[in-house]
């Protein structure tokens, strides 16, 4: 019987919710940093599935063990003890400052678990706190709690009524935050570099003064690393290179190399969750545990935060070089593996768009800023490869 082709974005069109615009590739196939669409046209890619694809497409010893777990046990109630899960639980602890550990699916339900966390922790140890301060373009999420405390407008208008409890600050202001609390917050609500919000970067001094405000105050720091954490930074965790600690963080993204996979850790002092307050169905389940396992391990075992160290300034050098030859670029700025390229002018859907016609995949997290976040693991040959097609277009772009 002839195959018959199949029209996939006329089928989108017809089936699925439109919540967001597509870039024109149908994407069958990955392997390494490169991925490959239906026409057999290969890209370099520098999105990694939002920073998710820490390990790159099709990394065979993620595809083994996952055939493995497949194999053997995929999904349990959590009424049961399950070893991938507590393994990779005891992972997380030995190597971060947290002491306790809950999964669930995604950076969103993380989120939603650290918040209710911190309130509960309010409602005991501070009088009925239950205030949380977030930061002024922030993102945490899209469910209904995580759009609130997320600091963009956008994202929250269309679904009001919100849930109250949340008061926003600019980031990267130490006396903005400090006016905000009162004797109603628990808990201050941060990324340690806003992802979404256009890859801002910090001063070297903030999180040290957020850590010390929130010592003073008796106000739990949580730390939002869904996008930072695991090695995207150059270091495990994003709050090692600032020299602090936070009370809570929550994981997701990397920490299994694109199965999705969330946590929220606490240290023992507001690990106050008692049976029935929190659970999921899905969430810590021994397929992603599994797979969250050999991908924390192997960063850690593979020294890769130290390789994206070494990537960043080979990145940076480059970022550099193109700042002061183009006139579009205005500037950059990031960390790791994570960084935003910033225009001159309102050029990121081009910028992005010329890009993936010469076979590299970018992302225009603003309208005149272009992220980077490629697979951590990618090689040299390849980051340099990306770094010419985007260089190529900025020039073309600069030029026209």
């Amino acid at each position: 019987m002839e195959k018959v082709a199949t029209d996939w974005r006329d089928l989108e069109s017809r089936v699925f919710m439109q919540t967001g615009k597509r870039q024109p590739p149908v994407l069958v196939r990955g392997e390494g940093s490169r991925v490959w669409d239906e026409d057999g046209k290969a890209y370099v890619d520098f999105f990694a599935g939002v920073a998710v694809t820490s390990l790159g497409h099709s990394d065979p010893g993620l595809a083994a063990v996952l055939a493995d777990q497949a194999a053997t046990l995929i999904q349990v109630s959590n009424v049961f003890y399950t070893v991938p899960q507590l393994q990779l639980a005891e992972l997380l602890v030995n190597n971060s400052c947290l002491d306790r550990v809950y999964f669930s699916n995604s950076g969103a339900e993380a989120n939603e678990a650290a918040i209710k966390l911190a309130r509960k922790w309010g409602g005991l140890k501070k009088n009925g706190a239950f205030e949380i301060i977030t930061a002024l373009d922030s993102f945490h999420g899209r469910t209904l709690t995580t759009i609130t405390a997320s600091g963009t407008d956008a994202y929250k208008d269309p679904f009001a009524p919100l849930p109250p409890g949340f008061v926003h600050v600019p980031y990267n202001d130490v006396d903005a935050l400090r006016s905000a609390i009162t004797d109603d917050t628990c808990a201050v609500l941060l990324e340690p570099i806003q992802g979404e919000g256009g890859v801002n970067v910090p001063d070297d001094g903030y999180l040290p003064a957020v850590r010390r405000l929130c010592d003073e105050r008796n106000v739990l720091l949580i730390l939002d690393e869904v996008q930072t954490g695991i090695g995207r930074c150059g270091a495990l965790f994003a709050y090692e290179l600032a020299g602090i600690e936070p009370d809570i963080m929550t994981l997701a993204k990397g920490i299994a190399s694109g199965v999705p996979l969330g946590a929220v850790l606490s240290k023992e002092h507001c690990s106050v969750f008692e049976p029935g307050d929190h659970g999921s169905t899905y969430g810590g389940n021994p397929l992603a545990c599994r797979a969250g396992y050999e991908v924390v391990s192997r960063i850690i075992d593979e020294c890769i935060p130290e390789k994206v160290a070494e990537d960043a300034q080979h990145v940076e050098q480059r970022l550099h070089s193109m700042e002061d030859r183009f006139e579009i670029v205005s500037g950059h700025r990031g960390k790791g593996l994570l960084w935003a390229v910033a225009l001159s002018r309102v050029e990121a859907p081009a910028v992005v768009a010329k890009c993936l016609g010469k076979g590299l995949i970018v992302n225009n997290v603003r309208p005149d800023a272009v992220r980077l976040c490629p697979a951590l693991n990618i090689s040299r040959e390849n980051l340099d490869e990306g770094l010419d097609i985007l260089e190529g277009v900025l020039a073309e772009v600069s030029n026209g």
